[in-house]
């Protein structure tokens, strides 16, 4: 009788083990999934801002009256590359995508701006990136959402609180 006893609770016991582990691999999961969602968006937002500077450069010699909104797009740019975690990111983009939308509207009052041949490749390559970045919001977004539910639904909340995981927040459009 002792010995069916301990071989029932040795399965109890391995079976929790097992249904333990099985959680902490799934939120293992979700957390890569979330991680590397944001890694692409990231080197989609790297090459925006390299060709915001470009764009800058093209523009400059045309928009001679605008001084302060090119200080502005260097200002954004630079947060950009101090920002260490996704939130200043997220952040510092939402500040750069204005502040280049802001650029490209008012491109449209300089004529000899708008017939430059860079100029229209750099604002094509913009708007490509800007279509890709949204299209990555929305993976990233799906990712953090499915982590989120697992990291608040019980018994998962429990392995994540060990595992010192948090809900994150979701990346929202920048108002233009």
């Amino acid at each position: 009788m002792e010995i069916v006893l301990l071989v029932a609770f040795g399965f109890v016991a391995i079976g929790a083990i097992w249904y333990l582990l099985t959680i902490y691999n799934g939120l293992v999961g979700l957390r890569n999934d979330m991680n590397k969602a944001w890694a692409n968006i990231d080197v989609l937002l790297k090459q925006r801002h390299d060709e915001v500077g470009r764009l800058v450069e093209v523009c400059q010699g045309y928009m001679t009256y605008e001084r302060e909104l090119f200080e502005q797009i260097a200002l954004a740019r630079s947060g950009f590359l101090s920002a260490a975690s996704v939130d200043q990111k997220a952040q510092a983009d939402q500040s750069l995508a204005i502040s280049t939308h802001t650029l490209l509207l008012r491109a449209e009052n300089y004529p000899r701006l708008r017939a430059n041949e860079g100029f229209l490749q750099l604002q094509a390559r913009i708007t490509e990136l800007e279509n890709a970045i949204a299209d990555r919001r929305e993976f990233y977004n799906d990712a953090v959402n499915s982590y989120n539910i697992r990291v608040q639904q019980m018994p998962d909340a429990v392995v994540a609180g060990v595992m010192g995981l948090q809900p994150r927040e979701m990346l929202r459009a920048a108002a233009q």
